[in-house]
């Protein structure tokens, strides 16, 4: 059974690289990619470099903890250094935020993911990308929930990507 897996992507290490090898290896992994506008957004939980942020979305049959396995390969191969701070500049995260209407609360895997709601850099690009998406757990839209989000501490703006 194939299901639709949404994920976030951000980086602020040589951001306009790691954004296009992060899409490049998920087509490889799974074809075809949609993915959201690219958003530049600050840091959050440290003073950092600016990151990039977008979503994604992928076709796949795999479970969530091979979905996970997948991602983490993908950001080892890209320099992702583990065990330290967790909230500390990155060449390239890759979350996993939704897998169908999949709910599951199992060790840190957590889906839907919480951060949906919490931090603009999630929720924006994935309400661009899928604005009828219904969360599976609050039963509202992404475009719904991203019109109530209301933290002014959290910027972003859109970036001229040259894909």
């Amino acid at each position: 059974m194939r299901r639709r897996a949404y994920i976030s992507i951000g980086t602020n290490v040589d951001r306009e690289r790691h954004v296009r090898a992060a899409v490049d290896e998920l087509r490889t992994a799974f074809g075809p990619v949609d993915v959201s506008p690219v958003y530049e957004t600050g840091s959050v939980g440290f003073a950092g470099r600016a990151f990039y942020n977008l979503a994604a979305a992928v076709d796949t049959p795999l479970p969530p903890a091979s979905l996970v396995a997948c991602f983490k390969a993908i950001e080892d191969r890209y320099g992702r250094q583990r065990g330290g701070d967790p909230y500390s500049d990155r060449t390239l995260d890759l979350d996993l935020l939704l897998l169908g209407d999949c709910i599951l609360e199992s060790g840190r895997l957590h889906l839907p993911r919480r951060e949906i709601t919490r931090h603009a850099f999630v929720l924006r690009p994935l309400a661009d990308l899928a604005p009828d998406l219904e969360h599976p757990v609050l039963k509202q839209t992404m475009a719904v929930l991203w019109a109530g989000f209301d933290d002014p501490d959290q910027w972003l703006r859109p970036v001229d990507f040259p894909w």
